[in-house]
């Protein structure tokens, strides 16, 4: 209960300060050079908040679990294969939006209107992505939601990659620092995190995201 009640009075204080908090952030990440990889709208939120250009590709859209995984475990092969767009997504999903394949995964491009926008934004800002070419400003998250299990979470983190965070509703059997377990007061009925914009707008509470990226 105590937890609770302290976790409602930094949202509090932290929804009051926000502007200030938003400059301090901003101030302190300075010209540090950073590329989120994230399965939902959570990296848009990042670069909303540091005012930055997208530089990825990972923006507007999602990645269902089994497919995130394989993208991160192969990264650059995945980002080097034809974007090709199909009428029927291999996931049970009537929802209406573009749909296109890497290779064997498939990108959910859930805030677009038409496959011709989708192609143009990804082809963009993949070319921005490609030229961080210092994989240690590459950051890469995974959530719980859209068939993501504690399993793939698991195996997330254990990829040979420098900087990784996830959010869940479960803890991980290992433990691990960089995974957050949200409470149960802002679950979504208790089975996963909230959608992308809200667990970023929740993060804070839990992480401190610009020391993050300055590691």
């Amino acid at each position: 209960m105590l937890r609770k009640i302290i976790v409602f009075l930094r949202r509090k204080v932290r929804y009051g300060l926000k502007n200030v908090i938003n400059k301090r952030d901003i101030s302190r990440i300075g010209d540090k050079e950073f590329v989120v990889v994230a399965n939902n709208c959570w990296g848009g939120e990042i670069y909303q908040w540091y005012k930055r250009p997208y530089n990825s590709p990972f923006i507007g859209l999602f990645l269902f679990g089994p497919c995130y995984l394989k993208l991160v475990s192969n990264f650059n092969h995945y980002m080097n294969q034809e974007l090709v767009f199909v009428e029927q997504s291999k996931y049970p999903n009537d929802r209406k939006y573009p749909v296109a394949q890497l290779d064997d995964i498939e990108i959910q491009f859930s805030h677009y209107k038409s496959a011709e926008e989708a192609r143009e934004k990804w082809t963009r800002r993949t070319e921005r992505m490609k030229q961080v070419t210092n994989t240690n400003n590459y950051y890469f998250k995974i959530c719980d939601r859209e068939l993501c299990t504690v399993d793939h979470i698991e195996k997330f983190h254990q990829l040979p990659l420098k900087n990784k965070l996830s959010f869940a509703v479960k803890p991980l059997k290992s433990k691990n620092s960089n995974h957050i377990v949200m409470q149960e007061s802002f679950r979504n009925e208790g089975k996963c995190v909230p959608n992308g914009v809200k667990t970023f707008k929740l993060t804070f509470i839990y992480y401190n995201l610009t020391k993050w990226f300055l590691n």
